[in-house]
């Protein structure tokens, strides 16, 4: 992760380059920010920057030199993270701590590169327990931060989602970021500032990102690397929110949506029609697909209910429609209405619902379908 790769926090990168130029970088930063604008991925540059060898005055790593060599797998030896992980530890004398989960850790910044929490309790299997930054975590930090640099400059260590830490990790940690050894950088990383501790807030300096504006995430959709159209492009900047991580989630669901688009329409014309033997082919052809997929399915049917109730308002400014859904809604949005809005949405919540516990979806599908008949006839 170089600077050029991030998008937008342009004030960010400018202040901390030259932060780094004059020799002034404070001994810990904390990176504050919704989910998925860039917080992560400039500690990660800003890091490669610090340790690269031959940047010179330059604004950018060089790339080439062995410290960026090693940056370019995360392997760096003076370069340390700790990261939110679920206890799998069989003894009481230890728990699992950040370098237990290291090497899936490296996978997912490097082939995803901007990431939620949720993919990454995913690619963790945590299933359905809590990540947290324990206290055995901050003994390790003290022993790797009290030998010399490897490579003899700066001792980085990123902390992923610091707010995280448990209370007693936290406190460990106090005399640390008040008085680290010398060419020591701490960087916290948060979106919930207000659920740490005041005595780590108080020892860090604390730097905003702020979201990125929808002309710049819309002008990287269409650039060369994704390709997209001025208006699709406009579309999922706009319901990014700001989060470039929102928005290649949804490019992902807008790349799938011409296939939820052909199921959406059947499980509406087969269930006004009420053709039972259709509706159960359609439902075992659902089920035929992994429950991640199932998943985005219904939260495709549930945007598009939600717009098609929205179009009887005849208020175009509020909806987000491709060509496609657009001409489809023409004639299905009133079908949408006051009767029948919040039960639509009930049952496809129901359903998400009872796939995420695993209940076998060919039921899941089929009894949606058969209240989705009765709900289309209000």
């Amino acid at each position: 992760m170089y600077f050029k790769d991030i998008i937008g926090q342009q004030e960010v990168i400018e202040q901390l380059v030259k932060d780094a130029q004059a020799g002034t970088v404070p001994h810990a930063l904390l990176f504050c920010g919704p989910e998925g604008v860039g917080k992560l991925q400039t500690a990660i540059a800003f890091a490669r920057y610090l340790l690269c060898r031959d940047k010179g005055q330059s604004k950018e790593s060089c790339g080439k030199c062995p410290a960026c060599v090693k940056m370019d797998k995360l392997v760096h030896p003076d370069l340390h993270f700790v990261f939110p992980v679920i206890n799998k530890s069989k003894t009481s004398e230890r728990s699992t701590v950040s370098d237990d989960e290291i090497q899936t850790w490296r996978e997912t910044v490097l082939e995803q590169q901007y990431f939620g929490f949720e993919n990454w309790l995913k690619a963790i299997d945590a299933e359905n327990k809590q990540a947290s930054i324990f206290v055995t975590e901050s003994e390790r930090i003290l022993s790797k931060l009290s030998l010399k640099s490897v490579e003899g400059g700066y001792k980085i260590m990123i902390i992923w989602h610091a707010e995280k830490m448990n209370q007693q990790c936290a406190n460990s940690l106090l005399k640390l970021l008040e008085e680290p050894p010398a060419q020591t950088l701490f960087i916290l990383t948060t979106d919930a500032p207000e659920q740490m501790l005041e005595t780590i807030l108080s020892r860090t300096q604390r730097i905003d990102f702020r979201r990125i504006p929808e002309q710049e995430i819309a002008s990287r959709l269409h650039g060369p690397t994704y390709q997209l159209d001025d208006e699709n492009a406009r579309k999922i900047a706009h319901l990014s929110g700001g989060s470039w991580f929102k928005a290649i989630s949804a490019l992902r669901i807008n790349r799938e949506s011409e296939e939820f688009f052909d199921y959406f329409t059947q499980l509406m014309r087969l269930s006004y029609t009420r053709r039972l033997k259709e509706l159960k082919r359609w439902s075992d052809s659902i089920a035929s697909n992994g429950r991640e997929w199932q998943k985005r399915f219904l939260e495709y049917c549930q945007r598009m209910i939600r717009e098609n109730f929205i179009c009887n308002f005849h208020l175009p400014e509020l909806n987000f429609l491709t060509e496609q859904e657009q001409q489809f809604s023409i004639r299905f949005a009133p079908y949408v209405n006051e009767n029948n809005i919040i039960g639509l949405m009930e049952q496809l919540s129901d359903a998400a619902r009872d796939i995420g516990q695993n209940v076998n979806s060919k039921m899941v599908f089929f009894d949606l379908s058969l209240k989705t008949i009765m709900l289309m006839k209000q």
